[in-house]
């Protein structure tokens, strides 16, 4: 997972380490007064020390760049990194042993601050549901995205808890998506809330949420539909979806693999509706990792969870620091 971006990340540190390397030891040769020995040992001590100009990294900043925007960071991101790390770096002297670990520590540290910080979801559903009201989470994403999937593997995660939860069939769009959900709550023994195709979504969520309160049932998950997240018409959709059901939590679902077209999709759902956490699927097979990055960053939300295969088991709650560790940072 995220091989391809950590070890690009550690071949650039490599180089510019040794440019700064080999300019410093020049600067040194034409500084150093043959007659004047008693300063030898002064300058071999300063000689231990880098310090990276601003030509230096000038050099190779667009290597940086074009190795982050190949790793499905996006533009605006990668921008931002290498300011910060430009703004961290440049000027300041290093001991010549530990530049290379310095540069890292940078890096981490700028990527931590990208990385919004998630939040327990299940602490948020137990607060409210002392309060004897159902907790409402309203999904959204494209189709093709897993997010089905994914709403039916957060049900089990919670289920695994302790915690109820009824399935809201509210995507009445797509072909075959009504049957899909109700064959995850079979397997899940998880009452799904369903109407006809072509029913109003909003009307579905609504009767779910009612559901969940008559029968104590703590947690709503509502499934909405995926058609292309530049349909004015899907996005009206879930403003009204989202103004019926007030809903406690809004999760963007997109696969990780997709780079800035899952960073566009949750832009323009954020805009829209005003996600409040997000899910990459198909973290498993991504070996790039941008996406995190670039989609906490535009949309300045946090991951919550990360989906790792196609069984319901196979989600994990996002961890900045074990995400910057596989990076190798």
């Amino acid at each position: 997972m995220f091989k391809f971006l950590k070890e690009k990340l550690g071949n650039w540190t490599k180089k510019i380490v040794k440019k700064a390397e080999e300019s410093n030891k020049e600067k040194k040769k034409i500084k150093v007064p043959k007659e004047e020995k008693i300063f030898l040992k002064k300058i071999a001590d300063k000689i231990t020390k880098i310090k990276i100009s601003e030509k230096e990294f000038e050099a190779y900043s667009e290597e940086l760049q074009m190795l982050l925007l190949e790793n499905n960071v996006a533009f605006e991101v990668a921008e931002k990194i290498i300011k910060e790390l430009k703004l961290r770096i440049i000027g300041k002297e290093f001991l010549k042993k530990e530049i290379e670990e310095e540069i890292k520590e940078a890096l981490k540290d700028i990527i931590e601050e990208i990385l919004i910080k998630p939040f327990d979801i299940i602490e948020k559903i137990k607060e409210k549901t002392s309060k004897k009201e159902p907790y409402v989470i309203l999904f959204c994403g494209i189709n093709g995205s897993g997010k089905t999937t994914t709403i039916a593997k957060i049900a089990e995660f919670l289920k695994n808890k302790g915690i109820s939860c009824v399935l809201a069939a509210a995507d009445t769009f797509r072909a075959a998506s009504i049957e899909q959900l109700k064959k995850h709550g079979e397997k899940l023994e998880i009452k799904v809330i369903a109407s006809n195709y072509g029913a109003d979504p909003a009307s579905v969520a609504f009767d779910a949420i009612n559901y969940a309160k008559k029968n104590f049932i703590n947690c709503v998950l509502i499934d909405t539909a995926g058609r292309m997240h530049t349909s004015k018409n899907l996005l009206k959709e879930m403003e009204k979806i989202s103004r019926i059901a007030k809903p406690d939590l809004k999760i963007f679902v997109g696969e990780s693999i997709t780079g800035n077209d899952a960073v566009e999709q949750a832009r323009s759902f954020n805009f829209s509706i005003g996600i409040d956490g997000i899910i990459l699927t198909k973290a498993d097979v991504d070996e790039k990792g941008g996406t995190a990055l670039s989609i906490s960053y535009v949309t300045k939300k946090p991951i919550l969870y990360l989906g790792t295969g196609q069984q319901y088991d196979k989600i994990e709650p996002f961890n900045r620091e074990k995400f910057i560790k596989i990076l190798g940072l």
